[in-house]
């Protein structure tokens, strides 16, 4: 007999570098993953493991890249700073609430984005952040 797979289609993912534990919460009002020191309003995932994924690589701090299942305890919309700006009908799945998130499990194997992939995306959002623009909300 198989074990279940952790994570299924229609599974939700947060990618992080907090030390976090299943049965913990992501909530709103606390620091954000990038670029200073605002509090969120929301708490922000993904229905796909490739946006969670750059959510831990672009994510600022020394801890470890993680990517969470979570579980919303709530309502929940489309993330407009992607949806309406960048990528309409939601291709990415990226979502935020004001609700709690509860961290189901974790996953332990992925694969990070090539290098250079990377390394192209952290320079251009540079660019945009010396413009003045904040692409990562």
């Amino acid at each position: 007999m198989s074990k279940r797979p952790i994570f299924s289609p229609g599974s939700f993912f947060h990618g992080t570098k907090a030390d976090l534990n299943v049965g913990d919460m992501l909530i709103t009002g606390v620091k954000k993953n990038y670029s200073d020191d605002r509090k969120s309003q929301y708490v922000y995932f993904a229905g796909t493991l490739d946006a969670a994924i750059w959510g831990a690589e672009l994510a600022e701090g020394d801890g470890a890249e993680r990517i969470y299942v979570v579980e919303p305890t709530g309502g929940f919309e489309d993330d407009p700073n992607l949806t309406d700006k960048k990528f309409p009908g939601n291709p990415t799945k990226s979502y935020r609430s004001k609700q709690p998130l509860k961290i189901i499990a974790e996953v332990i194997k992925w694969q990070r984005h090539d290098p250079a992939v990377l390394h192209a995306m952290v320079e251009n959002l540079k660019k945009l952040e010396a413009q003045g623009i904040r692409a990562i909300d």
